[in-house]
This record gives structure tokens, sequence and C-alpha cells, in this order.
């Protein structure tokens, strides 16, 4: 399966007030495994970044005064995400504005038509209940380092939510750290998988007998069988 973590930075927070995208980032997930698949670019806004948005990612209309404008990366964009499942925190915000900066280009396409979208922000409330699910406070909580984010920036808030996400959705400790999950395995083995683990390591088998009770519940089993079959089927 090929997922793509997606995030964007922007002039502002609506879209419908003629705000505009200014980073694009992502990275690509195959078989829950990261690869250096990544697709970022800073964008050409043609208009002034709000100063609320330029406090939290720190990107100036300075910055961006020689970058490519959207349509001259929609190509590329539309190539990349076809066909994948896109993995999006508060993902109406994101669409929207990829959306709306398709259109302003000229151009057909919608995300909901090239992608499936999750919401890992829905996904992360249905987990936690009644909690903080903001990205800080999820890498808080699945331990994942976010030293380094001073500010927002997509790529790296990609890049975050990825390890965020395998780790909500399972599978991240064994990527990371396979000790770690030998451990929990084992403290969940079954006394026949005990048994079975034993034969491969040549080592005594362990050897369970039914008790009293157990062997007392089989036969009035075994005779509630035989009365409605008509006929006794076996001594114990």
């Amino acid at each position: 399966m090929r997922q793509i973590v997606l995030d964007t930075e922007t002039t502002g927070l609506e879209v419908e007030q003629g705000h505009r995208i200014i980073e694009i980032g992502c990275v690509e997930l195959r078989g829950r495994r990261l690869t250096t698949n990544n697709f970022h670019h800073y964008l050409q806004p043609d208009r002034q970044i709000d100063a609320g948005a330029q406090e939290v990612h720190g990107i100036s209309n300075e910055d961006l005064a020689n970058k490519p404008r959207f349509p001259e990366l929609a190509d590329a964009l539309v190539k990349y995400l076809d066909g994948a499942e896109l993995l999006i925190h508060n993902a109406a915000f994101d669409v929207g504005f990829l959306n709306k900066e398709f259109e302003w280009a000229g151009r057909p396409e919608r995300v909901e038509n090239l992608c499936t979208v999750t919401d890992t922000l829905k996904l992360a409330k249905e987990l936690h209940p009644g909690q903080r699910n903001n990205l800080d406070a999820l890498c808080k909580r699945y331990e994942v380092d976010n030293s380094n984010r001073d500010l927002h920036g997509a790529l790296l808030d990609a890049r975050l939510l990825a390890d965020v996400y395998l780790a909500m959705t399972g599978g991240q400790r064994e990527l990371l750290d396979p000790a770690a999950a030998q451990a929990q395995a084992d403290q969940h083995r079954s006394p026949a998988l005990e048994a079975l683990f034993a034969q491969a390591e040549g080592k005594p088998l362990l050897t369970m007998k039914a008790n009293e009770h157990e062997l007392q519940r089989h036969r009035e089993r075994m005779q509630a069988i035989a009365e409605a079959a008509g006929k006794q089927l076996w001594q114990d």
C-alpha cells in the first residue's frame, strides 16, 4: 500500500479570504515503511503573508521571492499523489487549500478524486477522546522526538506525523525497536505457543493435564451429546 503523509503551510487560515499555500511537504510510506520519495516545495503566493501565520511557520515573503507558483508544480503534484492514500492531520484544511489552488490554476483535479483521504486528527480523537490531539501532544504521547520543531514546517510536520501515525496504528515499535517488539510478543505467549517454542529450542515440552473439575465437565458434555444423538459415543 502506498501512503502519502501531507502537510502544508499557508499565508493565513482562511482560504475563502484568498489565502494561498506557500509550502507543500509530503513523505511516502510503502508497506508502513518510510521511503526517500519525498515531495517538498516552497511556493510564491503573490500575496502578503499574515503576521500571525509567519509567527507559526517563520516563512516570509522575501523567502519566497524566487519560488515557483502552484501551476508550475501542479503536474508533478498530481502524478505524485495519484492513487495513494493521503494521511493528513485536520484534512479539511489542507484539502480545501489544495482544491482551491487547483481551481485557481484552471485545473479540473480535486484531491478526493485523486486519492483516498484519511484524517489523522479524527483518528486520534477516536483513540483519545477528550484529550489534546494536536501534533505536539501526539508526539509527546507516542514518544516521537519533536525537539527540532521550534516552528511549523510542512516537510518536518509530515515526517513527524508519519511517525505518530505508525505508532497510533501499531507496528512502529517493530520498525524502531525490534527487541521491544519481541519482548511484548513474549508476554502474550499462550501455553500452546510455549510448547512449540520449547520443542523448537530442544527444551523439555510443557505437559498440561486436565484437572478433575475439567474432566467432570468433559464427561457431562459428552453425556449430553450422547443423549441428543441417541447413542453412546465413547468413554474417557
